[in-house]
């Protein structure tokens, strides 16, 4: 670090500061956690991860991604301090993963399952803050809006309203051609509204300040009451086998999505040498580790965050050292400040996010590139919301699995017609799968034909398609039918 890098990563870091601080509150609360717990997290993934990790520009933190995740596996294992043990798991998972050298499996993952996944989270993300953006001020379901008993608030609609339309007016060419509207992010000025309208509402109408949900952020004079206010892990709650089932999932999904952005971060800032992904998983499961022990949420790396480093001319990892001090400081000495902020204001933000993660666009690209790459899509997306992030996954991996094995399949042998002969072409090594498409294609040749084999393409033919091969060999001269350079081993 020198002193032309410190002038780079100091207005660097407060950039990412003003764009984590509102997510980090607004993730928190939607996963139905104290908003000082998304601070804690933001801490933990900008000052230890960092100070880990191989990159110089990846900003780690709590991620909208696995807020249904989170919401989910409380829900399942009755407490968040029991949700904190599989957490403590789940990093050592990660760091065994990172050990073992598992990065390099990230390429496995099809890329239609991976953008359903994106889809699906943004798509979660949604359904759980409308009801947010209409007034709730808790863990509220979505139907619960057409109950009949849901209380809507205008003041919280207005705000969220509002909130929504600065976050699109920062996307637009009229904003993005002033160069100091640049530095402060969209997110911040949907917040900073949504205070404005808490501490000035009342003047305008009185009840409007009443009918708006905010958060509640305790206020804290040390580090030591801080501690005292944060949950630790039920280490009882190893006997319940569901604990290893969610520190699976988390390990899993907070894996995928941490190499996910350092793929995307690679196009943005390229680094020589390019960060070792192992090391990242080991950074990672120690972050998700400590966060455990400490009582936050989830950790991983973020694309939005660490796209916003770069932009913001980072040079070094001084530049997210900084954002996590800065989010410290402030959870610890400006609480006041931050109750203003009202949850619908965070529910804006979150929702223009899950919109980022699965606009409509997406989905028309899925269905222009074919079934075969749109199906595994939407099997992905659907098998998340009914049955969860690791089953939906694996669904999506497993249709798109078959969808290549039937087409596979289909490609593998080809019969072509030339007045009474018949081509029968091998385009690749055959095996017992096989056998169903060889007969069906078999049973198309007439009798009183040529067949012509064209096997230079297949080094390998398994056992059974020789058996098949040979089974038809031995009946076509009672069929009239001709061979001509049939497989040696299959007559």
């Amino acid at each position: 670090m020198n002193l032309r890098t410190l002038r780079q990563d100091l207005p660097a870091g407060l950039v990412v500061f003003l764009v984590a601080l509102p997510l980090c509150l607004g993730i928190a609360q939607a996963s139905g956690l104290p908003p000082f717990v998304g601070l804690l997290t933001g801490v933990i993934g900008g000052l230890i991860v960092t100070s880990l990790s191989p990159s110089r520009f990846a900003v780690s933190g709590p991620a909208a991604g696995l807020v249904t995740i989170v919401v989910a596996a409380i829900e399942t294992l009755g407490s968040f301090s029991a949700f904190l043990l599989a957490l403590v798991l789940a990093g050592v998972l990660q760091f065994m993963f990172g050990v073992m050298r598992a990065g390099r499996f990230i390429t496995l993952v099809p890329g239609s399952v991976i953008k359903g996944m994106l889809a699906a989270i943004g798509i979660l993300l949604i359904m759980q803050q409308i009801p947010v953006a209409f007034g709730a001020s808790g863990d509220t379901e979505l139907a619960s809006l057409f109950s009949g008993e849901f209380s809507f608030s205008p003041s919280a609609m207005i705000v969220a309203g509002i909130g929504l339309a600065i976050l699109w007016l920062w996307t637009t060419p009229m904003v993005k051609r002033v160069k100091a509207l640049n530095w402060i992010p969209g997110p911040l000025i949907a917040v900073l509204f949504g205070c404005l309208a808490t501490v000035f509402g009342d003047r305008i109408q009185p009840e409007f300040v009443s009918n708006l949900p905010r958060i509640s952020l305790p206020e804290f004079g040390s580090l030591g009451e801080l501690t005292r206010e944060l949950q630790r892990p039920d280490w009882q709650a190893w006997r319940n086998p569901s604990v290893y089932v969610v520190a699976v999932t988390l390990a899993l999904v907070a894996s995928l999505e941490t190499l996910l952005s350092q793929e995307a971060l690679k196009k943005l800032r390229p680094q020589n040498p390019a960060p070792s992904p192992d090391k990242e998983m080991r950074a990672q499961g120690i972050g998700n580790l400590v966060a455990g022990f400490a009582g936050g949420l989830p950790i991983t790396s973020v694309i939005v965050r660490s796209s916003v480093n770069v932009s913001a001319g980072a040079q070094s990892k001084v530049s997210i050292l900084v954002h996590g001090v800065l989010l410290l400081v402030c959870g610890l000495y400006f609480s006041n400040l931050l109750n203003a902020i009202p949850l619908a204001s965070l529910a804006a933000v979150l929702l223009y996010t899950g919109y980022k993660l699965a606009p409509p666009r997406l989905f028309v690209d899925q269905i222009r590139m074919g079934a075969q790459q749109f199906v595994p899509f939407i099997v992905t997306i659907g098998g998340i919301i009914v049955f969860g992030m690791l089953a939906g996954i694996g669904l999506g991996i497993a249709t798109q699995i078959l969808y290549s094995v039937y087409k596979s399949h289909r490609n593998a042998l080809q019969l072509t017609r030339y007045d009474d002969h018949y081509v029968l072409r091998f385009q690749q090594n055959l095996t017992f799968m096989h056998n169903p498409r060889l007969q069906g294609l078999l049973a198309e040749i007439p009798e009183n034909s040529v067949v012509i084999v064209d096997h230079d393409n297949a080094e390998y033919i398994d056992p059974d398609v020789k058996a098949v091969l040979k089974d038809f060999s031995e009946n076509a001269n009672d069929r009239g039918i001709r061979l001509s350079q049939w497989p040696a081993a299959a007559k």
